[in-house]
């Protein structure tokens, strides 16, 4: 009669060892302002705070961190893994020392090619994990990127067409004519097939690989769908803008995420509106708006002729989905069943309201947005600052992300050179560390409270005592 009760037998055994787990955690890392704010199932610890500028990140086949600290180089961080959140820096090492590198990073499907990029140059390096080093020299295998302004250069490695690294490439500055030639190499994402690379022979930017999309003023963000391909990225839109006289800048025009299909299509990649056309977000008081809703593109040149903005409309590659003005998207990955995709908001410096400063979640279905496209609560938060009004300057600005083998999420905030550690507290029903956390408490070790050990004890009893009622424990 026993055995009918296992599972509920299971769970609070389980419950009682997360319980104890979580609490005797040795990382008591805390940052140095407002705890964070998690989402209700999540939980989250912070594994390091001593970096310089840390941007993208990525996990390896040994499970060390691979880290692009602007201004450094790239960093290789081992880490002490108790389970669940309990991680914590181990040792660290630097990879490749270079003050060049400022932001992008991948590494090949095998594993043992690393790429990273400078404002004009994505290199390559042999790697090798089990080592946790680079082999040999690097070589470079893009160029032809320089310009002033937005300098981040993404990189992605598609892991449905191995061997193409997609980059990302902004514009000179805030608005830039060039983007709107689509021969200049300028707010473009291309694609390169690192199979045909000639040593000593770098593909150009401008006149090489496959155009994905054009008129994209500065799309730092780029993930691939995992599950039916194709790629995404999230765009970063103007500053300081007016229409019809008007100041407009506090919240318009909106962020975007656009989809920009897969390598195989043939259209060449579309054009996404910038500089001409941008993505209007908040209605309300916007001039001479006629029938435009959010996520429609607009007219930026500051009149209103409106067969202009009905061009802009229906003639360029409108966002899927559009978000707060100034909150800066600066990453993007899916979940490995492509249900959701996270997006780092690094958070606003041109508007009197801070935005932004937040981690999010947006649904997808059946590989596309699940969201209409005029929705303005499709990123819902995930892990978010506690005093918004307290940022930029005391608070966790994120950027990059990566997963691990057990789905944890590492996120990297670069103004305070921090990485935290993310994970759903239904992810792993065994790993410590992963029960949830209410909201707005992190997962931060401490010794065994008497609460906890109350709990524990409590939940050893009741089981004892539902066996015995029910005919005795057998041994």
């Amino acid at each position: 009669m026993l055995s009918q009760f296992a599972p509920l037998l299971w769970f609070l055994a389980s419950q009682g060892a997360n319980i104890l787990a979580a609490e005797t955690c040795s990382n008591n890392l805390e940052p140095d302002y407002s705890a964070p704010v998690a989402a209700n199932g999540w939980s989250y610890r912070l594994v390091t705070k001593d970096l310089l500028s840390p941007r993208s990140i990525l996990v390896d086949s040994e499970g060390a961190l691979l880290v692009l600290d602007a201004g450094s180089g790239i960093k290789r961080l081992t880490l002490k893994d108790d389970g669940g959140t309990c991680i914590s820096r181990q040792d660290g090492s630097d990879v490749v020392q270079s003050s060049e590198l400022n932001h992008g990073l991948a590494l090949s499907t095998d594993g043992r090619t690393l790429y990273a990029s400078s404002s004009d140059k994505v290199y390559a390096w042999p790697y090798s994990a089990e080592e946790g080093r680079v082999t040999g020299s690097n070589s470079t295998v893009v160029t032809g990127m320089i310009n002033g302004g937005h300098t981040s250069r993404t990189l992605l490695v598609s892991q449905k067409f191995p061997g193409m690294l997609v980059v990302s490439r902004g514009s000179e500055g805030n608005l830039d004519a060039l983007c709107g030639d689509e021969t200049s190499g300028h707010c473009q994402i291309r694609a390169f097939n690192m199979s045909e690379s000639n040593p000593g022979s770098p593909f150009n930017f401008t006149t090489d690989g496959v155009r994905l999309g054009w008129g994209l003023r500065n799309s730092v963000g780029v993930a691939e769908n995992p599950v039916v391909g194709g790629i995404w990225s999230v765009e970063n839109s103007v500053d300081n803008l007016e229409r019809a006289g008007e100041d407009i800048h506090r919240d318009n025009p909106g962020e975007e995420l656009n989809y920009h299909g897969s390598f195989n299509d043939t259209d060449g990649g579309g054009n996404y509106g910038y500089p001409e056309c941008l993505a209007l977000w908040e209605t309300d008081g916007f001039p001479e708006r006629g029938d435009l809703a959010t996520g429609n593109q607009f007219n930026a040149s500051g009149n209103t002729d409106a067969p202009e903005d009905s061009r802009c409309k229906n003639e360029r590659v409108a966002p899927r989905l559009t978000f707060q003005a100034h909150t800066a998207p600066l990453d993007i990955l899916f979940t490995p069943d492509g249900s959701e995709a996270l997006v780092t908001f690094h958070g606003s410096w041109n508007r009197d309201s801070p935005v932004g400063y937040k981690l999010s979640s947006i649904s997808f279905r059946d590989g596309q947005s699940a969201d209409s496209s005029d929705s303005k609560t499709a990123a819902q938060d995930v892990l978010s600052n506690a005093s918004p009004g307290d940022c930029p300057e005391r608070c966790f600005r994120p950027v990059g992300l990566a997963w691990d083998r057990e789905q944890r999420l590492y996120m990297t905030s670069d103004s305070t050179g921090e990485i935290y550690v993310l994970m759903r507290s239904d992810a792993s029903a065994t790993g410590p560390g992963a029960s949830p956390t209410q909201s707005g408490q992190p997962d931060i070790g401490a010794p065994l409270s008497s609460s906890g050990l109350a709990m524990v004890l409590g939940m050893a009893a009741a089981a004892v005592i539902l066996g015995r009622s029910l005919g005795g424990l057998r041994p």
